[in-house]
């Protein structure tokens, strides 16, 4: 423990001598909260993207990362007389502790349910939560702000559900997907770029309705889908003997058929070589 706070200390230290007027770097002293915020996003993104790699030495090095950003904003609030990382520490210390009374009081929770539940109920107690910011439209509001658009919808969509916005069986999901699909097509054909931009929006709504329908994560699925379109690219600029533009849409076509078929055989193989090991 000693080792973890001198570590971290040495942390706080370096960041305040990068914010130090006085000899730092010109690139910290230009950081706001603001122009900082699109890398807290990316490092979040990247803490993911190592977890799900399975790479300790990666995980270790993205919570790094992550943890400057937070460090960052702490040291120029400070600065600003708005709070300090003391103040930080201690609001998610004593918060952990109010919304853990199964942990650190004397209430028994029989499930995860249970736990669940009494979160929700110390939260809007501690928010003095109003009539008002009680709507099931406040909430899902703060979602829409607070959230990448995919899971956004997708807590949305699941609140709205729970109390009562939700189709009675998957036919009328699809129904209503494919009344989208064709409202946007007529935008494209007669309406504005305003009007086609909502109605887009309408049709990847309604996508992730059918995720939901079926269980499915949307955010998993297009990160799928990414990973096999870079395989298949790679593959092509493995075949091809020049500049991918000097082809023509024939040409590429039939590359990424190729590479499609070979990627498709190679995991055929990956998949039958560990049915083998265990048998």
């Amino acid at each position: 423990m000693k080792d973890t706070l001198a570590a971290l200390q040495e942390l706080i230290d370096i960041v305040a001598k990068l914010r130090s007027p006085d000899g730092g770097c010109p690139w910290d002293l230009a950081q706001t909260p603001q122009t900082l915020t699109p890398y807290v996003i990316e490092e979040a993104y990247e803490v993911v993207d190592a977890i799900n790699s399975g790479d300790r030495q990666a995980i270790a090095e993205e919570l790094g990362d992550l943890l400057l950003q937070v460090v960052l904003q702490a040291q120029i609030a400070s600065e600003d007389k708005q709070f300090s990382l003391l103040e930080v520490a201690q609001s998610i210390s004593q918060k952990l502790i109010r919304r853990h009374p199964h942990v650190f009081g004397d209430v028994s929770v029989q499930n995860v349910d249970e736990v669940r539940q009494n979160w929700v109920q110390i939260k809007a107690a501690e928010k003095g939560e109003s009539l008002e910011t009680q709507k099931l439209s406040h909430k899902l509001s703060r979602y829409q702000r607070q959230l990448p658009p995919l899971m956004g919808t997708m807590k949305i969509s699941q609140k709205a559900a729970a109390v009562g916005f939700e189709w009675e069986n998957i036919d009328q999901v699809w129904g209503k997907f494919n009344e989208e699909l064709t409202e946007f097509k007529q935008a494209l054909a007669h309406e504005t770029p305003e009007r086609q931009q909502a109605e887009l929006g309408d049709v990847l709504f309604s996508v992730l309705q059918l995720a939901r329908w079926y269980k499915l994560d949307p955010s998993d699925a297009l990160q799928g889908t990414n990973q096999r379109f870079i395989q298949r690219l790679q593959k092509i600029e493995g075949f091809a003997d020049r500049p991918l533009s000097d082809y023509s849409v024939d040409e590429l076509e039939a590359l990424w058929q190729q590479a499609k078929a070979q990627l498709a055989y190679s995991q055929t193989e990956v998949a039958e070589e560990v049915g083998e090991d265990h048998e």
